[in-house]
C-alpha cells in the first residue's frame, strides 16, 4: 500500500488481486507452479511480470518486473524505471547485470576482487578510487554496485509521504532486501554484505556478537586466499590514527576500519568534489562502499572503497547543483526517481531526476554541466515524445518545473520508498 492508501493490483490467473490482500500470497504461489505471468495493472492493458521463489527456507514468492520493462509501466507505478538510455543502468543491464526470470536470481559481474592472497599489496585498482571514472558496461565497479543496490532498494524514489520516515534503520533494511537473490563471483552477495545495525547501548553485546559471527568468514587462514567482506555504511570521519589511518563509520562506535597510507592520500584527489560537498553542507550524509579484510586479531582493513554523498532524505547527489534540484523537488512536494550514473562518466547525458507525478510519459530533468553550450544531445538522448527539462545553472536560475498531473490521472500503483511492508511470503520486489 502506498502513502495515498492505494494498493498495487495484478491480473493473476485471470483474476484481479491486490498486493498484500489475504489471497495474494496463495495466488502468486499458484501462478509460480503453473508458470503463469501476472500482469501489473498500472496501465489499462497491463504489463507482464513474473513470479520467483525467495531464497531461504521460508518458501515465499515475489512478483518481479520483467527485465528491460521498467519504462513500460505508468510513471507512478512502483515498478516504473526511467528509460535505460537516460540512466547508467542501461549500460550495465544485460552485461554486468543478468536477470533470470526462471530462477529469480540476478548474476552480477564485478570489476573488483572479493578475495586476496594474504601478504600481497592491497592497493586499490579499478574498483577503488578510480571506479567512478570507469566507462565499461561489462562489469560493475564499486560505485556502480552501490548505485545498483540503491536503485533496487528503491531509495532513489521519493514521494511527499516519505517525509520523516527514512532513517538508517529503513535504509539498511531495504538494502539488505535488495541484496537477496543476487549472485556475485559464484557466491551470495547478501552473505558477504555487512551494513551496520543502528547502535543502541542496550543491544550492544548482541550487536557485537552478530558482527563477529558475520566477519568470521573474512578472517585470514594461512595458505588460502582471504575472503573479503563488502561494507556499506555512513562515514563519520576518515582521519590519521595513532598508527596509520582509519575510517570511522556511524553505528560502529567500538571499531574503526584501518586504511593504508596510499589509499588515504588518494582520497582527496579521487573524491575531491564529493568530499568538498560533504564538508560544505551539514545536511549531507556520506555513504561509503568498501571491500575489507579481517585480521586474525579481529581488526578490519579496507581494501578498496568508493564514496557517494546523499541528502538528508538519503537521495544521492553529485554536486551542489544536483543538491539544489533535489531540495527544490522535495520542498515542492514532488514525486520523482533520482538518476544514478553507475559506470558512466561525468560527460555522459544522465537524467538527474524523472518526475513520476506528471502525465505519461514522465518528464526527464537534466542539469547541464558548466562549459556545455550545445545541449542538443540531452534532448536527443531519449524518444522525442518524452518531455525534457533543462537547467544551465552556470548561466540561469532554475526554470519552473513541469506541472503535477491532475490527481484523477494518477495510476493505481503509486510510488514507494522501498520494498513494500507486507509479510515475507508476500514481499513485492521490483527489478
Amino acid at each position: 500500500m502506498d502513502s495515498a492508501g492505494r494498493r498495487t493490483a495484478y491480473l493473476v490467473g485471470g483474476r484481479r488481486i491486490e498486493a498484500g490482500s489475504p489471497e495474494f500470497a496463495e495466488a502468486i504461489a499458484r501462478a509460480h507452479a503453473a508458470h503463469q505471468r501476472p500482469r501489473c495493472l498500472c496501465l489499462v492493458d497491463g504489463v507482464e511480470m513474473y513470479v520467483a521463489r525467495l531464497a531461504g527456507s521460508d518458501g515465499g514468492y515475489i512478483v518481479k518486473r520483467m527485465p528491460d520493462t521498467g519504462s513500460h509501466h505508468a510513471p507512478d507505478c512502483a515498478s516504473y524505471e526511467p528509460p535505460p538510455e537516460v540512466s547508467g543502468l542501461g549500460q550495465v543491464l544485460g552485461s554486468a547485470i543478468t536477470e533470470d526470470p526462471a530462477t529469480g536470481e540476478t548474476t552480477l559481474k564485478l570489476d573488483f576482487a572479493m578475495s586476496k592472497v594474504t601478504g600481497r599489496s592491497s592497493v586499490p585498482t579499478s574498483g577503488g578510487e578510480s571506479d567512478s571514472v570507469a566507462s565499461s558496461g561489462s562489469k560493475l565497479s564499486l560505485r556502480s554496485l552501490l548505485h545498483y543496490l540503491w536503485d533496487q532498494a528503491e531509495l532513489t524514489r521519493w514521494h511527499p509521504g516519505f517525509t520523516g520516515k527514512r532513517t538508517w534503520v529503513t535504509v539498511r533494511k531495504h538494502l539488505l532486501q535488495a541484496a537477496e537473490n543476487k549472485i556475485a563471483r559464484g557466491d551470495s552477495l547478501r552473505a558477504r554484505l555487512y551494513i551496520p545495525e543502528a547502535f543502541t547501548v542496550e543491544q550492544r553485546d548482541a550487536i557485537y556478537a552478530r558482527r563477529v559471527a558475520q566477519w568470521s568468514q573474512a578472517i585470514a587462514v594461512p595458505g588460502k586466499p582471504q575472503q573479503l567482506m563488502l561494507l556499506i555504511a555512513e562515514v563519520k570521519e576518515i582521519v590519521p590514527a595513532r598508527y596509520g589511518f582509519k575510517a570511522v563509520v556511524k553505528h560502529v562506535p567500538d571499531q574503526a576500519f584501518a586504511l593504508d597510507e596510499q589509499t588515504y592520500r588518494r582520497l582527496g584527489r579521487r573524491f575531491g568534489p564529493e568530499l568538498g560537498l560533504w564538508g560544505a553542507a551539514d545536511d549531507i550524509h556520506m555513504v561509503m562502499i568498501a571491500t575489507f579484510s579481517v585480521a586474525a586479531s579481529g581488526i578490519p582493513t579496507i581494501v578498496e572503497l568508493s564514496l557517494m554523498p546523499v541528502t538528508r532524505q538519503w537521495l544521492p547527489v553529485e554536486d551542489g547543483f544536483h543538491k539544489q534540484l533535489v531540495e527544490r523537488l522535495v520542498g515542492d512536494g514532488r514525486s520523482f526517481v533520482k538518476g544514478l550514473r553507475y559506470n558512466l562518466g561525468t560527460g555522459s547525458a544522465l537524467a538527474s531526476a524523472t518526475l513520476t507525478d506528471c502525465e505519461n510519459p514522465a518528464p526527464l530533468l537534466f542539469v547541464i554541466p558548466a562549459g556545455v553550450e550545445d545541449d542538443g544531445r540531452y534532448r536527443q538522448v531519449c524518444e522525442p515524445s518524452i518531455p525534457v527539462w533543462l537547467w544551465h545553472p552556470a548561466s540561469e536560475a532554475m526554470p519552473p518545473l513541469p506541472r503535477v498531473a491532475c490527481p484523477r490521472t494518477v495510476g493505481a500503483a503509486g510510488a514507494h520508498a522501498g520494498p513494500r511492508e507486507m509479510p515475507r511470503n508476500a514481499l513485492l520486489a521490483h527489478k
